[in-house]
C-alpha cells in the first residue's frame, strides 16, 4: 500500500513524497481513510508508529475547503506538552506547504503577543496545550464555537498530568456536531470514559496490544548497585556503538548532575528538564537534532512524542516510577522502522517498579549479559593490527579479552627485551583452570550470532543478578 491508495489529494501526496515517505504505517493506513470520511476515531498505537501523521495528513485535506474567521479556529489539536505541540506544528508546516492553511501554536512559556495576533487574523488549525488555551478562553480572547474538528493527542499523558478536567471543560464549549479523534499509546479506564462521553460511534483502531513495546527495540534491564550506575552508563556509552542517545532520569537534579559528569568525561551531552524555560529547552533540542550534541539527558518532560530521527539508544538511568512512562521513554528509539536499543538500570530499590513495567507490557525484560545477548562491535584485534602496521611493527595475534581482563592486560604487558618470571606451580595451575573456564565461555559464545546481539566485552557489573 502507498499513500496514493488512501485518498489524499495530489498536493498532499507531493508534500509527503518530498518528505521522503512512500508507505504508510499500520495506523496511518487505517486512520487516514476514516478521518477523510469524517468519522470519529480512537487510535491506540505504541509510540513511534506514526500517530501524528495519521491525523495531520487527512486534516490538511479536510481543512483545505472553508473560510477562516477571527478568534474562531476551525480545528483544534490538544497536546500535553509544549514540545509535542511544537512538533505537531512542524508536521503541519512540512506537509501543508502546498495548501493555503493558517496555523497557530498556543503554548505556555512564550509571549502571548504573536499568538493573539494570529488568532485575530483567523486560523484553520490551532495547536494548543490545555493550560494556555484555558487561559485565553477565560480572558475572552478565543471562541470555540466554530471548531469543526478536535484531536486529543497523547490522552494517557493528559491523564497523568491532570488535564482531564480541562479537556472536559474544553469539549463542553465545542459544538456538538464536530469530528473528534482521540489518540493514545495506552487506554486506561478514565480515557475510555472520556471517549464514551465525547465521541460519537467512533471507529476504534488498535495496531498493537495496549502498553506493548516496539518490536524494533531490543530492551534490557541491567541489575546494578545505585552507586555504580554512572560507571555502568559510561561503559555502555563507550562500548555499545552509541550514535545518539537519550538518558532519562526521574529527578531534575539527577539530570543536571549527570549531564555535568558526562561533559567532564568528554561526552558531547546536553540536558532538558522542567526547570528550564521554553526557549532554552527548544535550543537544547535543536542542538541534539543538529548533532552538536549526541547525548541528551532528560526528565520525563521529553519522554512523550518527541520524534527525533536516528536515536540509537535510550538509557533509563532510573527505573521509571510509572510503568506507562517506560513505554514512552524507550519509544524515543526504534522509530519509523529503525532498530534501537534500550537499557534500564535496576537497583535494589527498583525491584517493584520494574515488576510493574513487566506486568504492564506483559513481557519479561531480558537481563543484559545473562541471555546470550549480543551486538555487532568493531573487532578490537583488527584495529590493533592496523595500529601496529602503521608503526612499522609486525602484527601480533591477540585474543579478545573481557573487561574484567582489561586491568590484568595492562599489568601483564612487559617492556621489549625484559624477561618474564616463570610462574610458580600453584599459579600455573590456577591460570590453567581460568584458561579452561574462559575457553568454555568462548565455546558457548561461538554459536551463530543473530544480527544486533551482543558479542563484545563483558563488564564486571553483569555478574550482579536478581536475588
Amino acid at each position: 500500500m502507498t499513500f496514493a491508495d488512501l485518498g489524499l489529494s495530489p498536493e498532499l501526496l507531493k508534500a509527503v513524497d518530498d518528505a521522503g515517505y512512500t508507505e504508510p504505517t499500520a495506523i496511518q493506513a487505517e486512520a487516514i481513510p476514516a478521518v477523510l470520511m469524517m468519522k470519529d476515531l480512537i487510535g491506540i498505537a505504541q509510540t513511534g508508529t506514526g500517530k501524528t501523521a495519521s491525523f495531520v495528513l487527512p486534516m490538511i485535506d479536510v481543512m483545505a475547503a472553508g473560510r477562516r474567521r477571527a478568534l474562531m479556529p476551525r480545528s483544534l489539536i490538544l497536546e500535553p506538552t509544549r514540545e509535542l505541540a511544537a512538533q505537531v506544528a512542524e508536521n503541519f508546516e512540512k506537509y501543508g506547504k502546498n495548501h493555503d492553511l493558517k496555523m497557530a501554536l498556543l503554548i505556555g512559556g512564550v509571549q502571548m503577543g504573536d499568538q493573539l495576533k494570529a488568532l485575530d487574523e483567523g486560523v484553520d488549525v490551532l495547536i494548543a496545550t490545555p493550560g494556555r488555551l484555558m487561559d485565553l478562553f477565560e480572558r475572552g480572547k478565543i471562541l470555540l464555537s466554530g471548531c469543526e474538528l478536535l484531536v486529543i493527542d497523547e490522552a494517557d499523558r493528559m491523564l497523568d498530568m491532570g488535564f482531564i478536567p480541562d479537556i472536559e471543560f474544553i469539549c463542553d464549549k465545542l459544538p456538538e456536531t464536530r469530528q473528534t479523534m482521540l489518540f493514545s499509546a495506552t487506554m486506561p479506564p478514565p480515557i475510555e470514559k472520556l471517549a464514551k462521553k465525547f465521541l460519537s460511534n467512533p471507529k476504534r483502531i488498535e495496531t498493537t496490544r495496549a502498553a506493548s513495546t516496539n518490536k524494533d527495540i531490543t530492551a534490557f534491564k541491567v541489575p546494578v548497585k545505585a552507586r555504580q550506575k554512572r560507571d555502568t552508563l559510561k561503559w555502555l556509552l563507550q562500548n555499545d556503538q552509541v550514535e545518539t542517545a537519550i538518558i532519562f532520569a526521574n529527578r531534575k537534579t539527577t539530570v543536571r548532575d549527570l549531564n555535568k559528569q558526562l561533559q567532564r568525561d568528554g561526552f558531547r551531552s546536553g540536558e532538558i528538564h522542567g526547570d528550564m524555560d521554553q526557549s532554552s529547552r527548544l535550543k537544547e533540542l535543536d542542538r541534539f537534532k543538529s548533532g552538536d550534541v549526541n547525548i541528551l539527558v532528560a526528565s520525563d518532560v521529553a519522554a512523550r512524542g518527541l520524534d527525533i530521527k536516528g536515536v540509537s539508544h535510550v538509557f533509563n538511568f532510573d527505573t521509571p516510577w510509572h510503568p506507562d512512562d517506560y513505554v514512552h521513554r524507550i519509544g524515543r528509539t526504534g522509530r519509523a522502522g529503525a532498530k534501537g536499543r534500550a537499557f534500564t538500570f535496576v537497583a535494589d530499590e527498583d525491584a517493584e517498579a520494574i515488576a510493574n513495567v513487566e506486568k504492564l507490557t506483559g513481557n519479561k525484560i531480558a537481563v543484559f549479559g545473562k541471555d546470550d545477548v549480543r551486538v555487532e562491535l568493531a573487532d578490537p584485534s583488527a584495529k590493533a593490527s592496523e595500529d601496529e602496521q602503521s608503526d612499522g611493527k609486525k602484527p601480533r595475534n591477540r585474543r579478545k579479552e573481557r573487561p574484567d581482563d582489561a586491568e590484568g592486560e595492562a599489568k601483564e604487558k612487559t617492556k621489549k627485551g625484559r624477561s618474564q618470571r616463570k610462574p610458580k606451580p600453584d599459579e600455573a595451575t590456577q591460570r590453567n583452570a581460568q584458561s579452561k573456564s574462559r575457553s568454555r565461555r568462548r565455546d558457548e559464545d561461538d554459536e551463530p550470532t543473530a544480527p544486533g546481539e551482543w558479542n563484545g566485552p563483558k563488564p564486571g557489573f553483569l555478574d550482579i543478578g536478581f536475588g
